[in-house]
């Protein structure tokens, strides 16, 4: 375990004080921990879930549509939309 001394401004330490209250913590290190570890689950890239990942390989396996050029992509999708 890595000790530190932090400072805190007022507003980060009245923060830390409603995040300890509710949750119940301790101390304020398992505060500090909780929004830490709350913050590195949005910031690190998601693990993809089951679903979707068998999705994507469903949509690998289709057969691909055939554009040729961006002048044709506006036909291909026209008739596209008017067969569905």
């Amino acid at each position: 375990m890595v000790q530190a001394t932090i400072r805190f401004t007022e507003n980060a330490n009245h923060i830390l004080n409603i995040v300890k209250a509710k949750h119940k913590f301790k101390d304020k290190s398992e505060a500090v921990n909780f929004i830490v570890t709350k913050y590195g689950e949005e910031l690190l890239e998601p693990e993809l879930k089951p679903e979707f990942i068998a999705h994507m390989q469903q949509v690998m396996r289709e057969k691909p549509i055939f554009v040729g050029s961006i002048e044709n992509f506006d036909k291909v999708i026209d008739n596209f939309e008017e067969d569905e």
